[in-house]
């Protein structure tokens, strides 16, 4: 890959992820304190992703992968982002909000898909060559949240009362209206499918549903889709919680998170070889159980250390529960399922399991909340308890000892 294809490549990552950083770190607070918004409010405003990632591959099967070649649709998608993220930042409640965020979510989350299609169309070893461009996406996402709190400190209590928070849909619609321009320089990407028949359950990976005859896999699945829940409530609450209680610059400090992914990332090979799956997979469930415990019992003045670890544990939440289930669903599902078997994880996951997760976060927060505030201990410990049962369910029900190949599928897309 020469000089010029790599630079572009690593722009296009850094401000596909630099957008989603710019604004989605924030929302929890926004909606609370600038558009006055109920818990169940926020469950559906958040709720939105999921829907964005279950019409995604109708977008990428139908659209992309048949007609117009990648890098044009993804400049197309993201220019009328920024038309969406402007009307976002007009909004004045949260019954005009809705409708845009809805619209926002749908159309970028085909975007991560794109912007990797484009990437791999360039690399002669995917595999080798892919980390370095994507972590310039968890840059970008890292630079967000650190301009945020640092450079224009909108997140601090003066800037939360002044609405500054608003001015993040602003930030991120100019990036947004960038990037669409400049993907129309990125390299050619012409769709590879332009003949025959593409079915809705091949788009949506149903074609690997015959995986979950499979005992262990089904337990898998299930587990993947409960530990979504208390998933939910991090996405949903934890910029909240940490702006209510007067944590300075939260959202710098939940940049550390992204670090820690990844730190960890690097650290799953060794312990994935050393441990196996099925205890590497064990980690990641508790670590989301302890991490809402600290949460929970942590506070803004002598206990803050407590908090910073908590979000410290993102990498090994994350990385060994999600990344390792990749692996695990890669090596089960064999050559003639692979992509089959992701997409059904990834509709699993942050399609029925994140909508689930929100729904509940929603109802918790709203029925812990009164006149004195947020009962945030209650809320952490929910979740807390729901990991740790799943974390007990999969220790009983797993029996899986197989050895599995360490092979990071191509493509992953979170942060």
């Amino acid at each position: 890959m020469n000089v010029t294809t790599r630079f572009k490549l690593s722009a296009m990552m850094f401000l596909e992820f630099f957008i989603w950083g710019a604004w989605f770190v924030t929302l929890g607070p926004f909606l609370g304190s600038t558009l006055h918004a109920t818990g169940a409010q926020t469950g559906a405003v958040f709720s939105t992703q999921s829907w964005g990632a279950i019409i995604a591959p109708f977008i990428i099967g139908l659209i992309a992968d048949r007609y117009f070649n990648a890098e044009r649709i993804l400049g197309v998608l993201h220019i009328i982002g920024a038309i969406l993220m402007y009307q976002m930042y007009k909004a004045a409640d949260i019954a005009v909000f809705y409708p845009y965020v809805l619209g926002y979510m749908v159309i970028y989350m085909p975007t991560l898909a794109l912007v990797n299609s484009v990437s791999f169309n360039q690399m002669k070893d995917p595999e080798k060559e892919f980390s370095s461009i994507r972590i310039f996406g968890t840059i970008g996402w890292i630079i967000a949240g650190l301009a945020i709190s640092y450079l224009f400190h909108w997140d601090s209590p003066e800037g939360i009362t002044a609405g500054l928070l608003q001015k993040t849909f602003l930030m991120a619609g100019i990036a947004s209206l960038i990037l669409g321009l400049f993907s129309f320089t990125l390299p050619a990407t012409p769709p590879k499918t332009t003949t025959g028949k593409v079915s809705v359950s091949s788009m949506l990976g149903l074609d690997a549903l015959k995986l979950l005859k499979d005992k262990n896999f089904l337990v898998f699945f299930i587990a993947s889709i409960l530990i979504c829940i208390p998933l939910a409530f991090y996405y949903q609450n934890a910029s909240a919680f940490l702006t209510d209680i007067k944590v300075d610059n939260p959202t710098g400090k939940m940049t550390i998170g992204q670090i820690s992914e990844v730190l960890f990332l690097l650290c799953l090979p060794i312990f994935f070889k050393k441990f196996g799956f099925k205890w590497t997979i064990l980690v990641g469930m508790a670590a989301w159980a302890i991490r809402y415990a600290l949460f929970a019992y942590g506070n803004a003045t002598d206990l803050s250390f407590m908090l910073i670890i908590g979000i410290a544990l993102h990498g090994v939440c994350y990385d060994f529960f999600f990344v390792s289930g990749q692996i695990y669903t890669d090596s089960k599902a064999g050559e003639q399922y692979k992509s089959a078997a992701q997409g059904m994880i990834t509709l699993a996951t942050y399609g029925i399991g994140m909508l689930i997760g929100f729904y509940i976060a929603g109802l918790i927060s709203d029925s812990y909340n009164s006149a004195a505030g947020h009962d945030w201990k209650m809320i952490w410990l929910i979740p807390a308890g729901i990991a740790a049962v799943v974390f007990l369910l999969f220790t009983v029900f797993f029996k899986d000892s197989a050895k599995v190949q360490l092979e990071e599928p191509k493509g992953r897309l979170e942060v």
